[in-house]
């Protein structure tokens, strides 16, 4: 999940469902919350945006709950398995809903235009079986970021290898930092840390045939050099990299007490309003600079259960907008999922410090979302990554330990399927 940092966990009341008995219909919509504070909750940005819609269509409602990036995935999970689906749920994972038949197609959704607008490789990664089931909501993309004070006064320059970030974070221990390189691998968003690494280590989750290859030779060598050379030499900070959420480690950062750490967009606000003077480079990978970027993007779907079709496309058909895409996107410093919007956004003097994120997103790595498995292997990484850098822990142990489960699980869902 783009993961923005949230520790709200607010919610609206649910409404019903169908027909309030007047001829008006209520929608359902679950969210996570990219806000970082109840000034800025997505409780907000909703209920605005829900506000307009009803003004031009009084005989719709739309009921929006609002939950963390710790409990909406779940909360969704939960209400499916009750038999109480959502009409719309924007989270982080959705082929194992289509997988199931319980999705709308978007083409089922969305008139032509909103459709053709989204950016073409994130539309492709909410397909399963070459249909799209899932239609991209927020994107980001990530960069490592350095607090330039800090370097300056350790005579510091931004790392470009593996090699070089030790010893930078050698340098910031030696100053006294006290997260030389912040490593969040606790359960809010481990699987992105990880990706981040995998990939500046030459590979990823899924091989190029598509198939998990978690434990592959890279990521196993990956995880060793972490462990080896930054966790147990005391480089990446006083709590365990399986303990330290990204939401701990980004407010760290925004204290300055962070060397570097692997940031996106929303980061930079927070960072700058608390004064801290913030470098943005490439992820270093083992021998130069990483080639490929890791993007991420969340993702809205729309439920079959209750029978809204017509209603719920109308409204998604709002919902992305140019004006409200951007009016998203601005507000949680996210990157635009539509052409239209990531154009305007490209040449605006507003967005320059977006400039960087953007020009990494048409060719960024994402998550394998498209895989029915992904949601449960997800929530397998959150737990159990962090395990490898224990004191007796084994990278190599828990990366295979990780993909047998991926295995298992890739198993059930195409026997389910």
């Amino acid at each position: 999940m783009i993961a923005a940092v949230s520790a709200l966990g607010m919610t609206a009341a649910l409404g019903g469902c169908g027909s309030t008995g007047s001829g008006e219909v209520t929608l359902k919509l679950v969210a996570a919350d990219y806000g970082d504070s109840p000034a800025n909750s997505s409780q907000k940005y909703w209920d605005n945006l829900v506000k307009q819609y009803a003004d031009a269509h009084p005989d719709v409602k739309v009921d929006v709950s609002v939950y963390s990036w710790n409990d909406v995935d779940r909360k969704v999970k939960e209400m499916v398995a009750a038999g109480d689906a959502p009409d719309l749920a924007q989270i982080g994972a959705y082929a194992d809903y289509a997988a199931k038949g319980d999705l709308y197609e978007a083409d089922d959704l969305l008139s032509i235009p909103t459709q053709a607008d989204f950016v073409a490789h994130l539309a492709e990664a909410g397909e399963v079986r070459r249909t799209q089931y899932g239609m991209p909501f927020a994107a980001s993309t990530r960069l490592l970021f350095f607090n330039k004070k800090l370097f300056t006064a350790a005579g510091l320059t931004p790392p470009t290898t593996w090699r070089e970030l030790a010893s930078d974070a050698a340098a910031l221990r030696k100053d006294g930092v006290k997260y030389p390189y912040a490593l969040p691998l606790g359960p809010e968003e481990a699987q992105a840390e990880t990706m981040q690494w995998l990939l500046s280590g030459g590979d990823s989750y899924t091989s190029a045939v598509g198939t998990y290859g978690i434990d592959s030779p890279q990521n196993i060598s990956t995880f060793t050099w972490l462990k080896d050379e930054l966790v147990d030499k005391g480089l990446t900070g006083p709590v365990a990299p399986g303990k330290l959420d990204r939401a701990a480690a980004f407010a760290a950062f925004a204290r300055g007490e962070v060397g570097m750490l692997n940031g996106h967009p929303s980061l930079l606000k927070t960072a700058a309003a608390k004064g801290v003077d913030v470098g943005m480079v490439p992820m270093p990978g083992k021998e130069s600079s990483t080639r490929s970027a890791m993007g991420v993007a969340d993702w809205m779907m729309a439920f079959k259960k209750n029978g809204h079709r017509r209603e719920v496309g109308d409204f998604l058909d709002f919902v992305y907008n140019e004006k409200n895409v951007l009016a998203f996107s601005r507000e949680y410093d996210l990157l635009p999922v539509t052409t239209s919007a990531s154009q305007t956004m490209s040449t605006a003097a507003r967005d320059k410090n977006l400039a960087p994120f953007l020009e990494q997103l048409p060719t960024a790595q994402l998550y394998p979302v498209g895989k029915m498995s992904w949601a449960q292997v997800s929530a397998d990484i959150k737990e159990r990554i962090g395990a490898a850098f224990a004191a007796s822990g084994s990278p190599a142990g828990v990366l295979t330990e990780l993909q047998t489960r991926a295995n298992s699980e890739e198993r059930a869902e195409d026997s389910a399927g």
